[in-house]
């Protein structure tokens, strides 16, 4: 019996110890990327961020469910386990309760057995009994001798009640601290599973409403593009340039409204036609990196891992094979006056993916939604850029910094460290911008078409007075209490869903015509605000809420890439 409970007892002790081995991942983790509400009004950057961060929390939370899953199927065994402990518990008592009868019916029978066995010594000598009533002399030593054996025999009996009854008692204390230890095991049970459940349920809707952020943002038609260069420059596309460039195109309308964007998203970090520029003007890698990177530290002999995770590649070399198949600005700039340009992204590309990985530990993507690597290892002037770099990491803090980095910025940069805008030019924007001098394709750009090329039976970026109009009764909608479905506030055509048609829309706004345009930028990097002659006046509207309503209303494909922009008129 005794043993029996101590084996129970080892038993709780296990469930204890499995317990408490469930481990928990907490999904609200701390992300070195660049939070969307930091991006400020850049579109792309705050979609390309919240995609960054619902792309990190997934697995964390899948770990969590799997952990919930395992938690779940461990207390469903639990709970069999604390059923079968209870009833043995329950037969324990039992068992006990009929100890203790016995243990009092015997010590009655053997009270009784003393009590006449004192009488008889009292009243005559039993001895003397057996022997005068006995045929012989060995006949009364044998009876004499069973009588001894018989008493020591009920000594023996009743020493063996009494260690019964006291580990009786021991077993009792067992089996309340037994009980004690099942109460708080439950208890903690459902702790632990409600504290995991709640934080599955919070991420899963943490998730949903990055998501639908995403989905919000995506809606305003600028979002969805980012400028990527990979190894070859792009080329200048139709009729997407300004009056007097090679690929301006007449409307052949009057009066006609363009907008141009400086740069694309997203404006954090180096940018590397501005790098290439500086670099085509003497600039050494070290101050370029300087000037992209303010604040941060450049230290030429970080202990680089040997080996990264690449996504879809296991574990590879770090610098012999991952940094050599980067594929983010054109070798062929390395052999045009861009060499330093080359070796300035070769530590943006090593100290990103440092920073990404957890000093090498963790596993970074191969796309552009982290950086852009192919297995095609290249072995002219990048190789010679990252062998020349070879320990050179950016470090903020002490620990390799997130290096952002992108194609075109419009002349204005985001120092990461600080949130300080840096202007990207040798002397007056925009003529001397360093992405003007690396020859960018997106420094001074019109966009009308998506990044499949679609154009929605548009060839130019050009706006008729009666469309600029249109965007104006849009955004009376949104801003100005005009009334009206602002979810309604979508391109006529090729986009769906339920569009105010241009009548409706001039019903609420009351704009028919513009006349005469212009902006005002600010000294920070964005446009301030647009000044608009219209057949109501003249009328001044806020840059980022214009062109969030240019963006949300403009016909086709055309839109505003940048929070820095130009209108013009013909």
């Amino acid at each position: 019996m005794h043993l029996k409970l101590k084996t129970n007892n080892i038993k709780l002790k296990t469930l204890v110890f499995l317990l408490f081995g469930v481990s928990f991942t907490l999904c609200f983790l701390l992300f070195t990327f660049v939070k969307a509400q930091d991006c400020g009004s850049d579109l792309q950057c705050q979609i390309d961020a919240l995609q960054r961060e619902y792309d990190a929390l997934s697995p964390a939370q899948e770990k969590n469910k799997q952990d919930l899953a395992s938690l779940r199927n461990q207390l469903s065994s639990l709970d069999k386990k604390i059923v079968n402990f209870s009833n043995q518990l329950k037969k324990t008592e039992i068992e006990i309760r009929k100890r203790e009868e016995d243990s009092a019916y015997a010590k009655e029978v053997f009270e009784e057995k003393a009590i006449n066995q004192y009488i008889r010594i009292r009243n005559y000598d039993p001895s003397l009994l057996i022997i005068l009533s006995a045929d012989s002399a060995a006949s009364a030593f044998r009876e004499i001798n069973f009588r001894q054996r018989a008493a020591d025999e009920d000594r023996k009996i009743m020493d063996e009640y009494g260690q019964n009854l006291l580990q009786l008692k021991k077993d009792k204390e067992t089996l309340e601290k037994n009980k004690q230890s099942l109460t708080s095991i439950q208890k903690q049970v459902a702790e632990k599973e409600k504290f995991l459940a709640g934080e599955v349920a919070k991420v899963e809707g943490y998730l949903s409403s990055l998501t639908a952020k995403q989905n919000e943002l995506a809606a305003l038609k600028s979002g969805g593009f980012q400028t990527s260069i990979g190894d070859t420059p792009p080329t200048l596309e139709p009729c997407s340039g300004a009056p007097g460039s090679s690929n301006y195109c007449d409307p052949g309308f009057r009066p006609a409204f363009a907008a141009f964007s400086f740069g694309a998203p997203h404006r954090t970090g180096l940018s590397q036609y501005g790098a290439y520029g500086r670099s085509k003007s003497g600039q050494n890698a070290e101050t370029i990196l300087s000037a992209y990177f303010q604040g941060a530290e450049l230290k030429k002999d970080y202990a680089v891992p040997a080996t990264i995770g690449v996504s879809g590649y296991g574990r590879i070399s770090f610098e012999d094979n991952y940094l050599l198949g980067i594929y983010e600005v054109p070798e062929s700039w390395g052999e045009n006056g861009g060499f330093e340009t080359l070796k300035a992204q070769a530590v943006a590309a090593r100290s990103y993916a440092l920073s990404a990985t957890n000093n090498g530990s963790g596993t970074i993507c191969a796309s552009e939604s982290c950086q852009v690597y192919k297995p095609q290892l290249k072995s002219g002037k990048w190789k010679e850029a990252v062998n020349a770099t070879r320990g050179w990491v950016i470090l903020k803090g002490g620990s390799p910094a997130p290096t952002y980095y992108s194609a075109s910025t419009g002349g204005f940069t985001i120092s990461q460290w600080g949130w300080n805008g840096i202007k990207d030019t040798s002397g007056d924007w925009p003529g001397g911008a360093y992405e003007k001098v690396g020859g960018s394709p997106w420094f001074y750009k019109g966009w009308y078409k998506s990044r499949g090329g679609a154009t929605c039976n548009r060839n130019n970026p050009w706006l008729t007075s009666e469309e600029m109009a249109d965007i104006l009764n849009a955004w009376r909608v949104l801003y100005d209490e005009a009334g009206g479905d602002k979810s309604r506030i979508v391109p006529v055509s090729c986009w769906g869903g339920n569009p105010y048609s241009k009548e409706e829309l001039t019903s609420l706004g009351g704009f028919t015509s513009v006349s005469g345009i212009s902006v005002v930028y600010s000294n920070s990097g964005f446009t301030q605000s647009v000044l608009l002659q219209t057949n109501k006046g003249s009328i001044n509207i806020a840059g980022e809420e214009f062109k969030k309503a240019f963006n949300l209303r403009a016909p086709g494909y055309t839109g505003i890439k940048s929070s820095l922009y130009n209108l013009e008129k013909l």
